[in-house]
């Protein structure tokens, strides 16, 4: 018999995973939704290898209403502050992006100073006013372990395993009143207006709802196949389109974890190399025009050596782009189905924290008129971070030194290129970046991240009026004094990554996670 789950203000979750179950934990739990519905196939397995993300997470997690060392036992989670890039500029170069902002926050009337001193022997500009690469090259956590939940010294992230994260947030969601409908979607039904009025399962279950959340996954079954939304592609600037993944246990069972990402460039792309407390999450991700899969795989076991000669990589295909329109009458793409770039930055699930922040201001009870005026906002909001995602991802690549293989030259000429992102370029060879750069409401990464790019690739700012243009200059080398006297109390006052780990997992009764071999 066909059963009906009415609409009356239902919101409707297509797909589980990440995107899914973060949507159907944060409507719950954060914001009190109590007729929210997840619909989900187990016969359709998640995206995710591993995941890293943005400092923004710790916010979304405490606004679950969760411990940290819950999470952290729960999702295998390990403490991330940054990335290592190694070989991006020179092939033989080697920069941090930290999680930290500079000294005071003030970066912009330090840059001037530190880019007038010109002298090869100074700090890297991030080392020059953060504690925070001194602390990560040495192996540190973020954090004591007697610092309250979601906070710390330095500022922080995790990586932690994508399946036990769906897992986690599936049990506290499904716990604050979500009901979790097992089945596929066979057909979508349309009202009259165009909005969707339910989902049709193979097994002739009807899901009905008055709000829906396209979470399905590269397919975009709702807002792509129904709804007609195209994707914008990013393939002319942004080159790589496929990756292989696997998990690599350690040598033995208290090796170090690194505490952040590692992200080594390679002949036509980059490896990703990701510690959680029982493996690493290892991946190739490469363009397929400047490489052929085969000898993608050979780029990979090489990285790997002989421990990682028996295991077979897993291998992804995908189309760098986003949504032209990511919000549709009733109905919203989050995840996968919104748009999707390479892990590069960690912005997938990042973009999901935003796009559910937005909901939830924006989806209130209201006429037709209103949310369709709401849905314009969000599109324009969405549309303007994943264009300035793009500008901030090829920067990465396009002002390399390398001429090495077709793919370095390829990602430095102009014509692969955003003009904005040209632009800017053009202007920051004269002068450091201006706050006014920035369109604060669509910056995912705000201007001391871009520093950390620029002059950590080694990008030459040549100050047009020299040093005399920007005042402040003993302020700032009294600065730069205290970040040098603050490095060694910072590495005397924080523990040891591992050591870090081991504290919360003897807190909550657990040992680290195993995982197959």
């Amino acid at each position: 018999m066909t059963r009906d789950y009415p609409s009356s203000g239902r919101v409707v979750i297509l797909g589980g995973g990440t995107a899914g179950w973060l949507a159907a934990a944060y409507l719950s739990r954060t914001l009190g939704m109590r007729d929210v519905v997840l619909v989900e196939s187990s016969q359709i397995g998640i995206i995710g290898v591993g995941e890293g993300t943005f400092p923004t997470i710790r916010t979304t997690l405490a606004g679950l209403g969760i411990g940290e060392a819950e999470f952290l036992t729960r999702a295998d989670a390990t403490f991330k502050q940054g990335v290592l890039f190694e070989g991006w500029a020179t092939g033989a170069d080697s920069y941090f992006h930290p999680f930290n902002m500079p000294v005071g926050g003030e970066d912009e009337a330090l840059l001037p100073h530190w880019i007038a001193a010109a002298d090869p022997a100074r700090p890297s500009w991030a080392d020059a006013v953060t504690v925070q690469e001194r602390l990560i090259r040495a192996g540190r956590g973020p954090k004591r372990p007697g610092d309250p939940d979601f906070s710390g010294p330095m500022n922080y992230a995790y990586h932690f395993d994508a399946a036990r994260f769906a897992d986690y947030l599936r049990d506290i969601s499904i716990a604050a009143g979500v009901t979790r409908i097992e089945g596929t979607v066979a057909t979508t039904e349309r009202a009259p207006d165009g909005d969707i009025a339910a989902l049709m399962l193979t097994d002739g279950r009807r899901v009905a709802g008055g709000f829906f959340l396209d979470c399905s996954g590269f397919s975009a079954l709702l807002i792509g196949k129904t709804l007609g939304a195209g994707l914008t592609s990013c393939a002319d600037y942004l080159f790589n389109d496929r990756a292989l993944a696997l998990q690599l246990p350690y040598d033995c069972p208290d090796a170090p974890v690194r505490p952040y990402t590692l992200a080594t460039a390679q002949d036509a792309g980059w490896t990703w190399d990701i510690g959680l407390s029982e493996r690493r999450g290892i991946g190739y991700v490469y363009s397929s025009r400047h490489c052929s899969d085969e000898d993608a795989e050979a780029t990979l076991r090489r990285y790997l050596g002989p421990q990682g000669a028996a295991l077979a990589p897993r291998a992804l295909r995908f189309e760098t782009g986003y949504r032209e329109t990511q919000w549709i009458g009733n109905c919203v793409a989050l995840g996968l189905s919104a748009g999707f770039f390479e892990p590069l930055e960690s912005t997938g699930i990042m973009l999901i924290e935003a796009a559910l922040k937005m909901i939830g201001d924006f989806l209130v009870p209201a006429d037709r008129s209103a949310r369709e005026a709401a849905a314009r906002s969000f599109n324009r909001l969405m549309t303007g971070r994943f264009e300035r995602i793009v500008h901030f991802l090829k920067l990465h690549y396009c002002i390399t030194r390398r001429t090495d293989t077709a793919y370095w030259r390829d990602n430095a000429d102009p014509a692969s290129i955003p003009q904005d992102l040209q632009d800017m370029l053009a202007q920051w060879r004269r002068r450091p970046p201006s706050r006014f750069d920035f369109v604060v409401d669509l910056e995912t990464f705000l201007p001391p991240s871009y520093h950390y790019i620029l002059y950590g690739m080694g990008f030459e700012t040549r100050l047009a009026a020299g040093e005399r243009r920007y005042p402040g200059a003993r302020e700032a080398h009294e600065a730069f004094a205290r970040v040098r006297a603050a490095q060694t109390g910072a590495l005397g006052a924080l523990p040891d990554h591992r050591s870090l780990l081991n504290h919360y997992h003897a807190r909550m009764g657990t040992a680290p996670a195993k995982v197959s071999r």
